[in-house]
């Protein structure tokens, strides 16, 4: 079934949702402005190309545009270009260098060529309607939000919220996985993990120094120490009066269903970006090191090599694979993610639960890796070794699989 794809946006509709009920008008009023704004731009995308040339080949050269709090693109005005001076909007400037950033990550990183890996042109439009408590991806380019001032500030001042957005991007020429269910959840996820690992790489950030919070630097100023999200934790991104409790599950057991709409959040696609979340935090800190190195390029290979409707299940097993694949079976890094995805309650296809749990085990004796990502260097010999014995099993058990299936598809 074909299926529009909506645009992107860092705040879920939950969130939006709450500052409805809040007792300051104006605060009601910039919830209301920024979930009719979003609803309107859903199904849009095709239309966003109001600049000429804004997804033409163009080495990933950035501009960024002022909308003077209007709506119409058409009307913003250039407030900085690739070969230009500093603006003295901060926002602007805020934008352009994320913008750049990002960018970089994924060059330096993983080799990639802009978000479609052909030199596709950033363009930013800050500034972006009056006080929308929102940043947005529509196919083509970046908008963002002021920000009402209370409850979120403007749009631009957190780097891994750009890295997110533009990662919806890079998903859009990869993967192409379609924004509802399981599949959505995982295209939400992919933007938390490169976002979160493009911010981790600028900082130069081992796994263990990272935050690992989405949002924490544009919302809610006033509340020091919460976040839209929480990869590390969550379900325990904030806990507080006007917001309640993080609703995002962290493993299978506590998947929350909701209808496929726009108010179910195309089938609860902000809330179950938890699990998978988890998984990838735990393979980093299982693995230790700079996280965008192994964890990193074991997702990005995975992500290249998964289908727009793919499920928590398929995307679980095509990271095992690649870890096997790039580090080796029965590796440190393919124990770590085996044991990743053990945690939060997502099976790897053609891997017994007993073996999984076993080598769950083997990452180290309570669960956790060494922490240097060199390979597993520190590890018991005897763990070393039976954790190649059962990769033996694993490829074997994966190689009968792949026989039944080919019968299968013969009769």
């Amino acid at each position: 079934m074909s299926r529009t794809r909506p645009i992107n946006c860092i705040v879920p509709p939950y969130i939006l949702e709450k500052l409805l009920k809040s007792e300051d008008s104006e605060v009601r009023r910039a919830a209301l402005d920024t979930l009719l704004i979003t609803a309107r731009l859903h199904g849009e995308r095709t239309v966003r190309a109001s600049f000429a040339g804004a997804a033409a080949p163009g080495d990933g050269r950035r501009t960024v545009f002022d909308c003077e709090q209007e709506e119409l693109l058409s009307n913003a005005v250039l407030a900085r270009t690739e070969d230009g001076p500093q603006s003295a909007d901060q926002a602007v400037n805020h934008a352009f260098d994320a913008l750049g950033m990002t960018r970089d990550f994924y060059r330096e990183v993983f080799h990639r060529n802009s978000i479609d890996d052909r030199g596709m042109r950033l363009n930013g439009f800050v500034h972006f309607g009056f006080q929308v408590n929102n940043a947005y991806w529509d196919g083509q380019e970046m908008l963002f939000g002021d920000g009402d001032g209370m409850e979120f500030s403007n749009l631009t001042g957190s780097s891994e919220v750009i890295g997110h957005e533009l990662t919806h991007g890079v998903t859009d020429h990869t993967a192409g996985l379609v924004y509802h269910g399981q599949s959505g959840a995982l295209n939400e996820s992919m933007s938390d993990v490169f976002g979160s690992l493009a911010k981790q790489w600028s900082l130069k950030q081992s796994a263990d120094e990272a935050d690992w919070l989405i949002g924490a630097d544009i919302w809610t100023p006033g509340i020091a120490g919460d976040a839209l999200r929480s990869m590390k934790n969550p379900g325990h991104a904030y806990n507080n009066p006007q917001f309640g409790k993080d609703p995002q599950p962290d493993r299978m057991s506590k998947f929350i269903h909701l209808p496929d709409t726009k108010p179910g959040d195309f089938a609860g696609v902000h809330f179950n970006s938890g699990i998978p979340n988890k998984a990838f935090f735990l393979t980093a800190s299982h693995i230790g090191g700079f996280a965008w190195e192994a964890s990193g390029s074991i997702w990005y290979a995975s992500l290249k090599a998964t289908g727009a409707h793919d499920q928590f299940e398929d995307f679980a097993s095509t990271t095992f694979q690649k870890a096997g694949e790039l580090f080796g079976t029965g590796s440190t890094e393919q124990s770590a993610v085996l044991s990743a995805w053990q945690e939060v309650e997502v099976p790897i296809r053609g891997v017994p639960t007993g073996v999984a749990r076993v080598r769950s085990f083997a990452v180290s004796g309570n669960g956790h890796a060494s922490g240097n990502g060199q390979g597993g260097a520190g590890q018991d010999d005897g763990l070393a070794a039976l954790t190649r014995q059962i990769g033996t099993l694993t490829d074997k058990v994966t190689g009968l699989a792949k026989e039944v299936t080919a019968m299968k598809s013969t009769r």
